[in-house]
């Protein structure tokens, strides 16, 4: 407990040394959700394809370290818990050589007492990003925001060392929920006590900030909702991480021909909504492996599987004022932007009980 407490300490005191060395930042409206706000979510919902927002200043290179140190650290974690993406990242290597970049990391939450979004959003702001736009999903009771990436111009790496992904963090809308399931979380997340202040942290390190669930609580919920069976179980750890197709260099730079590719090397691809997931516009065209399971000892001494992470790939082309550029030329300002209500709700389906099912059939 000592050292955990310790190691908390430390990072809090990192990130408030490096907020002192960010330039001022002008000051804009708050939105609702108390977070830096440019654009509402109207035009993502009805599929328009947003026009490029210039990325924020680059970050001081100390700072920029870090932020890459502490994405490496979850990924490290994501990777452990899914063996699925890191065999797809070797035989994309392998493939296309040196050339893989994120599109965006994607962070789920309960959207209650703090420890939904802005839990985690504040440290990315803190180093650069931007809040863009707000998501709904109705049915399952959800709501998301995006967050851009400082500039990212100039990088000569990839990976977590090349572009900065875009920023994804969705959360639980609690309060919706049945009593019986909005009871079992307000009951782990009292014994968080502050644990909402250190999300980032419990992401690099992989620990629950409440105490482990037993399997029946962890049952009722997922009977609801499997968005928060996942979060009970797997708190703050990455979700997913995508890669961005069209920055490959060899032909399965196509999505169409990368999912083809992830396929014929035995590999198994998530059907909700069909395989390849495609915005109104056609811009934004995505898809995604099924979850991994582990298996998880409950607090009542049961060992169960549970859904980890799963890892998606998106190809964004150019918007139509620049599809006559060629290839050469097209930077990623040029293509579109954000994200899509409609993919990303099939998305989410990618730790549910039916593909996980038809996944090992």
């Amino acid at each position: 407990m000592a050292g955990n407490t310790l190691a908390a300490a430390r990072f809090s005191a990192a990130v408030t040394l490096l907020r002192t060395r960010r330039s001022p930042v002008v000051a804009v409206p708050l939105a609702p959700s108390g977070l830096r706000h440019h654009r509402r979510s109207v035009g993502m919902a009805a599929g328009a394809a947003p026009s490029p927002i210039p990325a924020s200043d680059p970050l001081p290179k100390g700072s920029d370290l870090f932020l890459r140190s502490v994405l490496s650290n979850m990924q490290k974690v994501y990777l452990s818990r899914n063996p699925t993406a890191e065999k797809i990242l070797d035989l994309v290597h392998s493939y296309d050589g040196d050339n893989i970049c994120f599109d965006h990391f994607a962070f789920r939450t309960f959207g209650v007492d703090g420890y939904g979004i802005n839990s985690l959003a504040e440290f990315f702001t803190d180093f650069g990003y931007e809040s863009r736009e707000e998501l709904r999903f109705p049915a399952k009771k959800l709501r998301a925001l995006w967050f851009s990436p400082p500039n990212n111009d100039g990088y000569s790496r990839t990976g977590i060392y090349g572009p900065l992904p875009r920023i994804f963090i969705s959360e639980l809308l609690v309060d919706e929920l049945s009593a019986p399931s909005q009871e079992i979380i307000r009951k782990y997340i009292k014994t968080s006590a502050n644990g909402n202040k250190y999300a980032v942290l419990a992401s690099t390190f992989g620990e629950l900030t409440w105490e482990k669930p037993t399997y029946s609580d962890f049952q009722v919920l997922s009977r609801e909702s499997e968005y928060a069976g996942w979060t009970l179980v797997n708190g703050y750890a990455l979700n997913h991480a995508t890669v961005s197709t069209h920055r490959l260099e060899s032909d399965i730079r196509s999505i169409s021909k990368f999912n083809k590719f992830v396929e014929n090397n035995g590999f198994k691809l998530s059907t909700e909504g069909g395989i390849l997931k495609v915005s109104p516009d056609g811009l934004l065209q995505q898809s995604s492996t099924v979850a991994d399971s582990s298996l998880f000892t409950f607090a009542d001494g049961i060992t169960e599987p549970i859904p980890r992470s799963y890892i998606e790939f998106a190809e964004r082309l150019p918007l139509p004022q620049f599809r006559d550029l060629q290839d050469e030329e097209v930077k990623e300002h040029h293509r579109r932007d954000g994200f899509e209500v409609g993919n990303a709700d099939k998305i989410f389906e990618s730790t549910s009980k039916d593909q996980l099912t038809r996944r090992s059939a």
